[in-house]
């Protein structure tokens, strides 16, 4: 079982992409185990993702571990790192709030570009807390960052420069459909957006007249088809919408905006 070209096989008779480097990632983790490592095909080629079976994704070049309670980190999302790097060059944010956080995985990035930026990150899920909590000691920015179990923003308290948030768009209805990888094994509290995927959205900026400081900046990864609804719920709660970010393919990913501002 331990043949590199045996594995490599199995995960493209599976129609598995990029089954070549997801082969020698499954023998190191698994080298000299046999029997683990024919678990781990298995339930690859299951539908489970890789990197629910290794237990850890890299997202912005960090290692962030996994559990049930916390999302899949995307590449994706990687454009709302970029977009509040861009947006704060040479002037860092001395507090940023996240929102939702999950794994951490967006406060945490961002903590480490920023060396003297303070962060709170939010959920409701404490499985999803104390996951972060370990990748921020982990990435070695626990010093800087806060996690706290509530809903949305509820009960935080003082002014942000920079609120962020990837929260659940997904329509309800549109939640069955989804690949297995996703709707099995990422928790429905961080896919299932409410009827037209803009509950979460609602409820955030509700909270955000609060929160956000004078000329600071609120962005939000949205899907690939709320580039129309997004920005006019934004001006609905009135906040200011900035600007658009499209990923790297091209689609509306991050809407930036700011509240009062005319």
């Amino acid at each position: 079982m331990n043949d590199y070209l045996t594995i490599l096989a199995t995960l493209k008779s599976a129609n598995i992409d990029r089954a070549a480097m997801e082969a020698r990632l499954l023998l190191e983790e698994f080298q000299g185990r046999d029997e683990a490592l024919a678990i781990a095909l298995n339930r690859r080629i299951s539908g489970e993702p890789l990197s629910r079976i290794l237990g850890h994704q890299e997202f912005w070049s960090l290692r962030f571990d996994l559990s049930p309670d916390t999302l899949d980190p995307r590449q994706d999302t990687e454009t709302l790192v970029e977009a509040a790097l861009e947006r704060f060059t040479g002037n860092p944010p001395k507090r940023i709030l996240d929102i939702g956080t999950g794994t951490g995985c967006i406060l945490i990035s961002l903590l480490h570009e920023w060396p003297e930026t303070l962060g709170v990150g939010t959920d409701l899920s404490a499985g999803a807390i104390e996951m972060a909590r370990k990748n921020a000691v982990r990435n070695g920015v626990a010093g800087r960052a806060e996690f706290l179990q509530t809903s949305w923003a509820q009960n935080i308290t003082g002014k942000f420069d920079l609120i962020l948030s990837n929260p659940p768009y997904i329509p309800s209805e549109v939640i069955p459909n989804l690949a297995t990888s996703v709707k099995e094994f990422d928790p429905i509290l961080a896919l299932d957006g409410g009827a037209d995927g803009l509950d979460a959205y609602r409820a955030i900026l509700t909270e955000m007249k609060n929160l956000l400081s004078p000329g600071g900046y609120a962005l939000f990864e949205i899907g690939f088809d709320q580039a129309t609804s997004m920005p006019r719920l934004v001006e609905e709660y009135g906040a200011t919408l900035s600007r658009l970010v499209p990923d790297l393919t091209g689609i509306p990913r991050v809407v930036e905006c700011q509240m009062g501002i005319s």
